[in-house]
């Protein structure tokens, strides 16, 4: 740019340029209108330079911009991954710290009734009823014999959907039951609380609420069908109450177990028979109603112990107990105890099912590989849920080949990136089908989703590859051996019984037809090309190395070479001969590891097109040639042509396909080389 250019430049660039002043100054100085549109042509100069060195500098940067946002996609996944793995080991590490927590607790306790035997009941009562006179509705609680406290504190509710604080409440543990009074705003005298609710150990679980900040140090009593959460002060105040409340519930179930079992009949009374028919049939009436024994414990335990189970992820446990309870209560009547029964347990059984799916969802960590849903979907199923376990299996393990498939790195190299993609996609479905057919063994009916689940498995993979090999302009035998390699791994799944090579072809014949007629349509334009200059003269290779050479492609092409080659470096047909023979041979072959049985009158329309461009040209400089010996020699190149190259092109495509040529024998009958008058005039009938 000109000095004048460069100083405009820095003006504009400068920090305290003043567009207004600067035009205004620029009025003044100016002659006229002529001044004006050579300084506004200046600009536009420059902005348009400048536009371009963005351009370019965009362009120039482009890929490192891509480059930079796949790293930082691959970060970011990496980073959630190692989230959840430090998460995961955080719950160990909690679990197994309460463990050990819990097992010192039980020591020093054994400890402290050891060294101090002499506290008695009836101190414990006092202590409780000295704390009941503060709470307001809550006289009748000491009416009960045998109750006395067992530990007591301040703690917050929160709101079980919004995670907000709702009152302050004081909690008091007792040996059969939890009373929960809330704090009075205009104390009366020593009542500082009052009465909110009462439940007894036996019907409700307490469960662990992890830590996230701001919410910490809370625990969950789990009522059906409600819940509450309530935060102590700090985390040993949370301990304390976890591991309290469950030494209680232990101690209670535990006495109530040895009161049962020492609980004798005094005398065996024999029931008095009866003669009376009538009383026989209301007596099986009763026994009928009666039959089913709900007393049992772990019958009154059950929805109890399905709540831990789901808390603490133990689903084959969760499930064990609801077989136990269908074998026990199967073929028996529907009582309205059993009614209530059941109610409670299919609660349970739906916070089950939300939490295996939840395990299923693609939101989840999809490393593992398809084995790692192996838990989930088998209790699913055990659930009567298979349908909804194989749609959810079949998402996350879509999601999960998705997933591979964007974070495989876009090599130089196509070849290289197919072989990866290929090894990936095929190697992932395989495991899914043998993973699919261990786990849905006994349910044929979902077999038809995998099918369909395959073939749009199968569509996303062909989205990748075409992207990467026909929309790239990749060569034909590029493109030849990218499909080569996919039919092969396409034939790996047959072990397994399934076949996706019909799917695979009709989803890229498309693209591959395309590609036939792009590539035709190259070496036509290229063999027009060599005619409009071509002299009729011999092939001359110089160096006997490049006739050997020549002799070598022939040969590998099936072509007979020798008659047209003598003992020096010349070869009896032209170059623009050779040079066809050689692409077409290409082109058959690049386009037999192509082939479809739905491109098979596509190959041979594009071959059949090749070959009658030469072939006219032939028969046009048979007809204009006047120089008798330039007639011998073009009518030797139609005799190569006609009776050694398209019959090696008719064979090999026979042997590859399994059907004649009858297109190419047409054009071969109907284009041989004869002499139509003794006067050595030829021609191509």
């Amino acid at each position: 740019m000109s000095e004048t250019g460069n100083r405009l430049r820095k003006l504009l660039e400068s920090p305290n340029f003043d567009p207004q002043s600067y035009v205004k100054q620029l009025s003044q100085q100016s002659d006229g209108d002529r001044d004006l549109q050579e300084h506004r042509q200046k600009i536009q100069n420059l902005a348009d330079e400048t536009a371009q060195n963005l351009k370019k500098n965009v362009y120039k940067n482009y890929r490192q911009f891509i480059e930079t946002a796949k790293e930082i996609s691959y970060l970011e996944s990496e980073m959630y991954q190692l989230s959840h793995i430090l998460t995961e080991q955080k719950s160990i590490m909690e679990s197994i710290t309460q463990s050990l927590l819990s097992t010192d607790k039980d020591e020093t306790s054994k400890e402290m009734q050891a060294a101090f035997p002499k506290e008695t009941e009836e101190l414990k009562q006092r202590t409780l009823t000295s704390l009941l006179e503060k709470v307001e509705g809550a006289k009748n609680i000491m009416d009960t014999p045998g109750r006395h406290l067992v530990y007591n504190g301040d703690l917050v509710e929160f709101d079980v959907d919004n995670m907000s604080p709702i009152q302050k409440v004081h909690a008091f543990l007792m040996n059969d039951c939890l009373l929960i009074a809330t704090w009075l705003p205009n104390r009366r005298g020593t009542v500082k609380y009052k009465y909110n609710a009462l439940y007894d150990l036996e019907s409700f679980a307490v469960v662990n609420v992890k830590d996230n900040p701001p919410m910490k140090d809370m625990f969950k009593i789990l009522m059906f069908p409600d819940s509450r959460i309530f935060q102590a002060e700090n985390s040993k105040v949370k301990k304390e109450w976890l591991e309290i409340l469950d030494e209680t519930k232990k101690s209670k179930a535990s006495k109530e177990k040895h009161k049962k079992e020492e609980e004798v009949p005094t005398s065996p009374v024999r029931a008095e028979v009866s003669t009376n028919p009538f009383d026989m049939e209301d007596e099986e009436t009763v026994e009928s109603e009666d039959g089913v024994d709900l007393s049992l414990e772990w019958i009154q335990e059950l929805p109890e112990d399905l709540d831990v189970c789901i808390a603490q992820r133990d689903f084959e446990g969760a499930v064990d107990l609801l077989d136990k309870l269908n074998e026990y209560l199967k073929d028996q009547p529907a009582t309205p105890k059993v009614k209530e029964l059941w109610a409670k347990v299919d609660e349970r059984v739906r916070q089950l099912t939300e939490v295996l799916v939840f395990e299923l969802s693609p939101d989840r960590s999809l490393r593992g590989g398809p084995k790692a849903t192996r838990r989930a979907v088998s209790q699913l199923i055990r659930l009567g849920q298979s349908t909804k376990a194989c749609e959810l299996f079949l998402k996350n393990r879509a999601a999960a080949v998705q997933t591979a498939i964007r974070q495989l790195r876009i090599e130089g190299a196509t070849l290289l990136y197919i072989h990866k993609l290929c090894n990936i996609f095929f190697t992932s479905l395989l495991e899914t089908a043998k993973e699919f057919e261990m786990d849905f063994a006994g349910n044929t009916g979902c077999y038809s989703a995998f099918v369909v689940w395959s073939r749009s498995a199968m569509n996303m993979f062909v989205d990748a590859f075409s992207k990467q090999v026909f929309d790239s302009k990749e060569s034909l035998s590029t493109a030849a051996e990218c499909v080569k390699v996919a039919k092969e791994h396409c034939q790996q799944l047959t072990e397994i019984g399934l076949d996706l090579t019909f799917t695979l072809q009709s989803l890229l014949v498309k693209d591959v037809k395309a590609a036939l007629q792009s590539y035709k349509d190259i070496i036509i334009e290229a063999t027009k090309h060599r005619n409009s200059e071509e002299m009729w003269r011999r092939m001359n290779l110089m160096t006997p190395e490049a006739l050997a050479k020549l002799k070598e492609e022939m040969r590998s092409c099936g072509i007979s070479f020798q008659l047209y080659t003598g003992d020096d470096c010349w070869v009896n047909l032209s170059y623009t001969v050779v040079a066809f023979t050689k692409q077409m041979m290409s082109f058959l072959e690049e386009g037999l590891k192509l082939y479809f049985p739905e491109l098979h009158m596509v190959l041979l329309e594009s071959l059949r097109e090749i070959i009658l461009v030469a072939v006219q040209h032939v028969d046009y400089s048979l007809r204009c040639e006047q120089d008798s010996e330039k007639k011998s020699f073009i009518l030797q190149n139609a005799s190569f042509l006609h009776d050694t190259v398209l019959p090696v092109v008719e064979r090999r495509f026979e042997e590859a396909v399994g059907k004649p040529a009858k297109q190419l024998q047409d054009l071969r009958k109907s284009t041989r080389p004869v002499r139509i008058n003794p006067d050595s005039t030829t021609s191509l009938v």
